[in-house]
């Protein structure tokens, strides 16, 4: 008999479905594993791509100039004093930004100064470039732009006597196409902000968290241990009973710190490799797959590696092996992701017969009887998401200044630029593509997810015309919970995005409290075997505990 106090509560389900035609994997497979191609070719095929993007609509946007601008295929046959436009790639001169010939030419035995926290300078310039050469760009307009390397645009203007080309306005690729979604209603969202209530309509969530940065110090940390209560359903079951999967967005492992080898005496008979062994912690990889040992059998898991992960330095990282986590790699509702990654769930479970249709015969005698197995209907709801790290968000905001630009207008300025990472690979580390450009978006998702952030923030993207149709997308911008103890939660249905604190307010207290307790419990310990040992009578010790701490333990 069910208690009417203590109402129940059902997870819903939601399953991952196969991504639109178009969508790119990054999976980087051994064929391709090569680092013999120039990084020239990205350039060349992000142009390629792009500029027939950026044409329709600079066309479509001037078309009502005085003047009908022509536009001129090569930035370099401009002619002086003559209105027009041009369309090519952004290259941000700036001398304060890494230059890897400087670094080949460096001494090496003076130590590199620290990497800069922004690039800006006084003596920057903003040059547009494509297969002819390159232009500088000049003018009012560009100050409010935002612009970094590697964008593609149009910019409308004429060249002056002085051989640069001012710009009086300029166009971008714009969001690409989405495919047509369910009606909803979707608001901005604060902190805490979410209403959760069951008596609505059903609703599916998807927790976000990213740079729980476990180390020797924090691998068991109550943070980290309350997030798990918390996603399981044993602190606030209202909440995370609405959750249907857990999406970790990178640098879930701190720096490895190399530890320094005991002093020993040298050994002869070992080798000089066995001298040479690297000393590291494995606990903080341990406590980890504890972790998602404690979630995978509640709900599906997602980890995506970030910069701090053992998944190499650069772009797109490839799948941390499941192995290393222990037990949770047995586990089916866990799945290791690259960065970045396309993810699609839909609502519901999953059906059980196969995507094609399916044809049984039967023979009675002479006749022949064919059955035919409906093939597994579309999805009735789903959602696309881009996840990524953090790493081009990072990367982009060196190129700004800041104050006024915020991390949420760049990620914005990417989606309508229509590229994901566009300083790869003049800043941002990535593989050297030879006939691909992944980093264009395809499709506007309809979350964009990205990691390891100072600070929560969210924002609705929507923008619409003749050629593309209407397109929105929810940016959700995840704070690092080693810092901010914050986690966020996205709504399938209403595209609403809200952050959750793991409040620790009083419990440290009680952390104390227990630390004190084994403390007390050690050296009582180790006096009982000190008293068993010595040849006198033992002293009797009390193993009670003092009352004024049992009131505070843990329960």
């Amino acid at each position: 008999m069910t208690d009417s106090t203590h109402p129940t509560y059902e997870r819903p389900s939601t399953y991952v479905v196969e991504l639109q035609e178009g969508i790119p994997s990054y999976e980087i497979d051994d064929a391709k594993k090569t680092y013999k191609h120039q990084y020239s070719n990205i350039y060349y095929m992000r142009l390629q791509l792009l500029r027939s993007f950026v044409q329709t609509r600079a066309k479509a946007k001037w078309k009502d100039v005085a003047g009908n601008p022509p536009y001129i295929e090569r930035v370099l046959e401009v002619n002086k004093g003559e209105l027009c436009y041009i369309i090519g790639t952004i290259y941000m001169e700036m001398p304060l930004k890494p230059n890897v010939m400087d670094d080949i030419a460096s001494d090496l035995a003076i130590p590199p100064p620290p990497p800069l926290t922004k690039f800006l300078s006084s003596e920057d310039a903003v040059m547009i470039e494509d297969e002819s050469g390159r232009i500088q760009l000049i003018g009012d307009r560009l100050k409010k732009a935002n612009l970094v390397t590697g964008v593609i645009i149009g910019a409308l203007g004429m060249e002056t006597s002085d051989g640069g080309f001012e710009v009086a306005d300029l166009c971008y690729a714009g969001m690409p196409p989405q495919e047509a979604g369910p009606d909803v209603a979707p608001q901005d969202q604060g902190e805490d902000n979410m209403d959760v209530d069951d008596d609505g309509e059903p609703y599916e969530l998807v927790a976000f968290i990213s740079g729980l940065s476990l180390d020797d110090e924090n691998c068991n940390d109550v943070n980290v241990a309350m997030l798990a209560e918390f996603l399981v359903g044993e602190l606030d079951v209202k909440t995370s009973s609405r959750i249907s999967r857990l999406v970790i967005a990178g640098n879930s492992l701190a720096p490895v710190v190399l530890l320094p080898l005991e002093d020993e005496e040298t050994d002869n008979t070992k080798s000089w490799k066995n001298q040479e062994v690297i000393n590291f912690s494995t606990a903080p990889t341990l406590q980890l797959g504890a972790f998602m040992l404690d979630i995978a059998g509640t709900m599906p898991i997602h980890l995506v590696p970030g910069p701090t992960d053992p998944s190499g330095a650069i772009l797109p990282q490839q799948r941390v092996p499941r192995g290393m986590f222990g037990k949770v790699h047995e586990y089916s509702t866990f799945t290791c992701e690259t960065n970045p990654v396309w993810l699609r769930f839909a609502t519901g479970k999953e059906p059980e017969s196969e995507t094609e249709t399916e044809v049984d015969t039967e023979t009675e005698g002479d006749v022949v009887r064919t059955r035919w197995r409906a093939p597994r209907p579309p999805p009735p709801f789903s959602r696309t998401f881009l996840v990524n790290s953090g790493q081009p968000l990072d990367d982009m905001y060196k190129y700004v200044a800041s104050p006024p630009t915020t991390r949420i207008q760049l990620a914005e300025n990417s989606l309508r630029w229509r590229h994901m990472a566009p300083t790869a690979p003049d800043t941002l580390w990535c593989h050297p593509y030879f006939d691909l450009e992944p980093f264009i978006l395809p499709v506007t998702p309809d979350f964009y997810v990205i990691g390891n952030q100072p600070e929560f923030s969210t924002k609705l993207v929507e923008e619409e015309d003749e050629s593309e149709g209407k397109r929105r997308c929810r940016i959700v911008l995840v704070p690092v919970f080693s810092k901010t103890g914050a986690l966020v939660l996205v709504n399938l249905r209403t595209l609403e995005a809200t952050c959750t604190r793991i409040d620790t307010k009083g419990f440290a207290v009680k952390e104390k409290k227990a630390k004190e307790l084994a403390e007390q419990r050690r050296r009582e310990k180790e006096q009982e075997v000190k008293d068993q040992t010595e040849p006198r009578e033992p002293l009797r010790k009390s193993t009670q505990l003092p009352e004024a701490l049992l009131d505070d333990e843990i329960d």
